[in-house]
């Protein structure tokens, strides 16, 4: 059953990133990102409310438990590794093709089986070998493609800023399941939902901040905010998307490494739309490396199992 989650947070991701590209054409990055946040925490502060002022959410999926300090500190650090990958890939979305950005970020599993490998000392079988090196091929592939868009992998600056996007995620996800793992099993044994509710609340305060301290002082010398109601599509998939994410890792034998995987599944669907929607080029080249991307995926998952 968790599985079929995954594969919906894997759909639901993928409207998001369209989304998010649409809301970031010729727009100012952090106040988006900042109404992002908002709009994300405007739809779990009532669960919060009425999860500690009433009954009505008792024993739902939507109930929040409360928690002290000892609760929060795992939160606040999960709100900072998230919102770090989002500054440099929501930069990254803005400046890059998402026909480019999606098979990129669709690498994230292969980021964690090589971190696994070099920080743990895993051995990894000759499947997720396979995966791993058809995953590098694609790359390679994609820097072709992207070369005939004037996108130099080597020396664009925003490459390296989606690279580190991708790397921040698939921390993001190896700590979501320590998060969400029970005690018995070498995690903490968080809630779902007080991880998703108030993290988004963290991170609406600290974009707060950087949008009163960083943006608003050079909002004039810098590209121009204006308003767009794909802006709050983003918050509205993404919320779906993570509250089904989490509710897959929450239920007895979720795998962090499947489930990573099939969530960059996601990159078929903006893939799509960068194609119909946004009219981007090179899509046969990039189709073939993407499929490389996805085949990989096959592989790692075949070799997790």
């Amino acid at each position: 059953m968790w599985l079929i989650f995954a594969f919906l947070s894997a759909a639901l991701l993928g409207f998001y990133d369209s989304f998010k590209k649409k809301a970031l054409h010729d727009n100012a990055v952090i106040p988006v990102l900042f109404l992002n946040t908002l709009f994300s925490s405007l739809i779990f502060i009532p669960f919060i409310i009425l999860s500690s002022s009433t009954h009505l959410l008792d024993g739902s999926l939507f109930y929040v438990t409360q928690g002290g300090w000892d609760v929060h500190r795992y939160i606040i650090l999960k709100s900072c590794i998230v919102l770090s990958s989002w500054i440099f890939g929501y930069f990254a979305m803005k400046h890059l093709p998402l026909t480019i950005v999606g098979p990129i970020n669709a690498t994230r599993p292969v980021m964690v089986l090589v971190g696994a490998l070099l920080v743990f000392g895993e051995r990894l079988n000759l499947w997720q070998w396979i995966g791993v090196a058809l995953a590098v091929m694609s790359f390679i592939m994609l820097s072709k493609s992207g070369k005939k868009e004037g996108i130099d992998f080597r020396h664009d600056k925003w490459i390296y800023f989606l690279v580190l996007a991708a790397m921040l995620g698939a921390v993001s996800g190896l700590y979501d399941k320590y998060l969400m793992a029970s005690p018995e099993d070498g995690g903490v044994g968080l809630d779902r939902m007080i991880v998703q509710s108030w993290y988004n609340i963290y991170q609406m305060a600290m974009m707060g901040a950087m949008l009163v301290l960083l943006w608003w002082p050079s909002r004039k010398k810098t590209t121009p905010f204006h308003w767009d109601w794909s802006v709050i599509f983003i918050s509205l998939f993404l919320s779906a998307a993570d509250f089904v994410y989490f509710y897959a890792l929450s239920m007895p034998g979720a795998m962090i490494s499947i489930v990573s995987m099939v969530r960059r599944g996601s990159v078929i669907v903006s893939f799509l739309f960068g194609a119909a929607l946004f009219h981007e080029k090179n899509l046969k080249a990039k189709a073939f490396d993407l499929a490389l991307v996805l085949l990989g995926m096959i592989f790692l998952y075949f070799g997790s199992k």
